[in-house]
């Protein structure tokens, strides 16, 4: 079942031996979204909350592991983690670092719960921004709702937000799948989709790639490349982004398939990817 599955903290959601701080956390998606936004601030947005942040505070964006993120977080500051920091004082990170983080806390309350990565259409006007969010199932109405975790009062205020971030409405957020299909029958503009000077075909495909990763509890980091990630449309798999955007906008009717898929090494995160800001190849 998709369900039981996204049920469990594995791999980066895995808090590992600081599983214990989760104790206190607060039960559901609004709490929870609470909580990691006292803990994280985004490497990007640092400078709306009068932050400016150092070398190493940047470094810390770089931080795959739900575990890493909460030793550095109580390395720094030994509180509960309910206990929300002074904005200068929280662990850096990007849009992924908030998803992932309340990933792993919903999944800690036994919460089926994952990471999506796509594009949000609330940050510039005409623009679908490189983004990732958090999906959580809602039992009682049998549905997947689609929270972002990283929209703080200060941020719905920035961007001017009228609508529920605990509840995104369809079309404010875009998983790649849907991005891809849309560029490919001409209802979108594929120069509208990346993020600061990247954008295009290539940039939805390499996202939809990144969603497989992360339907398949491999949630990268949003500059991470591998496979048949290339940056030329020219070179782009077409056929094969095709299939896997298809998989992806319905991952749970196609789950079994969206299991094999990610089997391709082509797709599947290898023993080392590229990180793209640091210009080198990582561990994964």
């Amino acid at each position: 079942m998709s369900l039981d599955f996204y049920r469990q903290p594995v791999d980066f959601s895995d808090p590992k031996d600081h599983a214990h701080l989760f104790d206190d956390v607060p039960r559901g998606p609004a709490a929870t979204a609470g909580v990691v936004q006292g803990l994280l601030m985004h490497e990007h947005i640092a400078p709306a909350y009068g932050v400016s942040l150092s070398d190493r505070q940047h470094a810390e964006a770089h931080v795959r592991p739900v575990a890493g993120m909460l030793a550095a977080i109580v390395a720094h500051d030994a509180r509960p983690l309910t206990e929300p920091r002074l904005p200068a004082e929280r662990q850096v990170g990007v849009c992924r670092h908030f998803a992932l983080l309340q990933v792993a806390m919903l999944r800690g309350q036994g919460l089926p719960a994952r990471a999506r990565c796509g594009f949000g259409a609330y940050f510039e006007a005409g623009r679908f921004l490189d983004h990732w969010v958090t999906e959580y199932w809602n039992d009682e109405q049998g549905r997947w709702v689609v929270v972002d975790a990283q929209m703080d009062p200060r941020q719905r205020e920035l961007f001017r937000l009228a609508f529920d971030p605990l509840d995104m409405p369809r079309g404010q957020f875009l998983i790649a799948g849907q991005a891809w299909a849309l560029c490919r029958e001409g209802a979108a503009d594929p120069q509208a989709f990346g993020i600061l000077d990247m954008h295009g075909l290539w940039f939805v495909a390499s996202n939809v790639i990144r969603d497989l990763a992360a339907l398949n509890n491999r949630e990268m980091l949003p500059w991470d490349g591998w496979g048949a990630m290339v940056m030329d449309d020219s070179k782009l798999d077409v056929e094969l982004i095709d299939r896997i955007a298809a998989l992806t906008r319905e991952p749970d009717a196609h789950f079994d398939e969206v299991r094999t898929a990610y089997r391709d090494p082509r797709l599947a995160v290898p023993e080392a990817v590229f990180n793209h800001v640091l210009n080198r190849q990582e561990a994964a």
